[in-house]
């Protein structure tokens, strides 16, 4: 890599909680990670969701986690980018998240340049790294326009039901307000399906809804993540779907989504 630039951000956001998030953030790392990528995974969840589903079950009691290096930028103290950073045998790098980033979140509120302390550290880091990827707390506040306002780009999980669906007005237009005043560069990576229960109509009637009305300005990504009792299991087991289960029907859909979310940064 000659530049910084070579190295894509991608957020994974919605204030929905229960959408696939976190899982999708496990296993599009690790995808990426077995394309060869260098990739970094960072939570950015005060629950530690993320780090807990790949295999490091107490967060809360680690010394250092991603609110530690956040608070070292606040206080204007050198950061080493590789400290704290574990690392997965499947290949990936992980800044933990813990209840830590709760505090954080609160005292944000007083700091200068509030949105993008952690956009300081991401500056840091890109140079290490091909992908780095963002999993968001299901909220729109303080830590996730930082992780906007970090990233080049938006990843949405939708799960194939009514309400989730409705919620995402409220992101887009966060998303776009973050473009405006923070972050000119942020695009919308693409809205993908979870938890899509092809079985039913319903399922189907959902994803036609997303398409007709958002499909004309966003990338809709044209693999759904299928509904699976495997893929939901992987979260207790600290691997990916690939390791889990890699002839289940999630683990085609999420290798079909790598291939398409490297071909969109090209």
């Amino acid at each position: 890599m000659d530049s910084e630039k070579n190295c894509r951000v991608i957020a994974v956001a919605n204030q929905k909680g229960g959408v696939g998030k976190t899982v999708t953030c496990v296993n599009l790392g690790i995808g990426l990670a077995r394309e060869g990528k260098k990739v970094l995974l960072i939570d950015a969840d005060p629950q530690g969701s993320l780090t807990i589903s790949l295999g490091f079950p107490e967060p809360d009691q680690m010394e250092y986690s991603l609110a530690t290096a956040m608070m070292k930028i606040i206080n204007d103290e050198m950061v080493d980018v590789q400290h704290g950073i574990l690392h997965h045998e499947e290949g990936v790098d992980i800044l933990p998240g813990n209840i830590e980033l709760s505090g954080l979140e609160i005292s944000l509120i007083g700091v200068i340049s509030r949105e993008t302390i952690l956009r300081e550290f991401i500056s840091y880091a890109r140079e290490r790294y091909d992908y780095i990827i963002i999993d968001c707390m299901p909220s729109l506040g303080m830590l996730t326009i930082n992780a906007l306002a970090s990233a080049d780009s938006v990843l949405i999980p939708v799960q194939a039901a009514y309400l989730p669906v409705k919620g995402l007005q409220q992101l887009i237009k966060t998303i776009g307000r973050v473009k405006r005043q923070l972050n000119p560069e942020l695009k919308i990576e693409g809205i993908l399906l979870t938890m899509v229960d092809n079985r039913t109509n319903y399922a189907k009637d959902i994803s036609m809804q997303v398409y007709e009305a958002y499909s004309s300005s966003i990338n809709v990504f044209a693999v759904e993540i299928p509904l699976s009792v495997r893929a939901a299991e992987i979260s207790a087991e600290g691997s990916s779907i690939y390791e889990y289960d890699p002839k289940g029907k999630a683990a085609f859909a999420y290798t079909a989504l790598i291939k398409e979310v490297i071909h969109h940064g090209r």
